[in-house]
């Protein structure tokens, strides 16, 4: 896959960097300032307020059933299988992720994947409120950083590939109605469909890749496209969640699977001696 250079709506859609940069101070400690922590109020692996949604009925407005669904996820485990595709200027990009997640204790591992990248895949670890990226250089080694302080560099990426961040911002669907019954893997699923709000699609970015944002957004006259769709299986859980947004002639998919519920998660945590702590990484991989 050849390396392009890509306009600022693509680059705040795909950031080409070169992988984990696991002693990056590319946006400092100001990423997690004050206005930061102003729009995200919910710390990740937080689920008491999850457990009790998922038990409350709804009125059947589908809106309430979309909520319901992402709560009961997230009170539980899952194996997450994602795809994030970025097309612009006839140039397709493709990372994928997978792995077990214990979304009710912020368990989890994942494996990342973008081929033709200059790092093409990187292992990631969730536990104790830390997250474990493998690096490159020295080779066998992990940086580490804790869950709550990563931003994302990218529109519709989630800081560190996290399951929870999607799920988060699938709950903030708005406008959304009833698309009909289909299936998944030959389950049957119903389908909800949605927009979402600038606040949404700007959660969890980078304060100078949100300041890119606006300048896009307002070069665009004040909006930016975006929908969202959430399959609901018969059991009321999410099976699958689509999130889209395009600026200018560039645009960004996000598709998690969610399967295996309620299994198990086991993480091995890296010996202290192989990690290295970091506030800030950036690059394709970790978003």
């Amino acid at each position: 896959m050849r390396r392009i250079t890509m306009s600022l709506a693509a680059v705040l859609l795909l950031t080409l960097g070169t992988g984990c940069s696991s002693g990056s101070s590319e946006s400092g400690s100001g990423e997690s300032g004050s206005s930061e922590k102003g729009r995200v109020t919910e710390k990740p692996g937080g689920r008491a307020g999850a457990k009790a949604s998922a038990t409350k009925g709804t009125d059947g407005r589908p809106v309430d059933i979309v909520r319901a669904a992402v709560a009961k996820a997230r009170a539980t485990s899952v194996r997450i299988d994602e795809t994030v595709v970025t097309r612009g200027r006839g140039e397709e990009f493709i990372l994928s992720l997978a792995g077990p997640f214990d979304l009710a204790t912020g368990k989890g591992k994942l494996s990342v994947d973008f081929p033709g990248g200059a790092v093409d895949h990187m292992d990631e670890v969730f536990s104790g409120g830390k997250v474990y990226l493998t690096r490159t250089d020295p080779k066998g080694h992990w940086a580490v950083i804790d869950r709550d302080k990563a931003r994302a560099h990218s529109l519709l990426r989630a800081p560190l590939n996290d399951p929870e961040h999607v799920l988060r911002q699938a709950s903030a669907i708005r406008d959304v109605s009833d698309r009909g019954t289909t299936t998944i893997g030959g389950r049957p699923v119903h389908l909800y469909g949605g927009t979402l709000d600038y606040r949404t699609l700007a959660l969890g970015l980078a304060d100078e890749r949100r300041k890119q944002l606006d300048t896009v957004r307002k070069a665009m006259g004040g909006g930016l496209p975006s929908s969202a769709l959430v399959w609901v299986d018969e059991k009321g859980r999410p099976a699958r969640v689509e999130l889209s947004a395009r600026l200018n002639t560039t645009d960004v998919t996000a598709t998690m699977n969610l399967t295996d519920f309620g299994r198990p998660v086991k993480v091995r945590v890296p010996d202290a001696s192989r990690t290295t702590p970091t506030d800030s990484v950036s690059g394709v991989l970790p978003g």
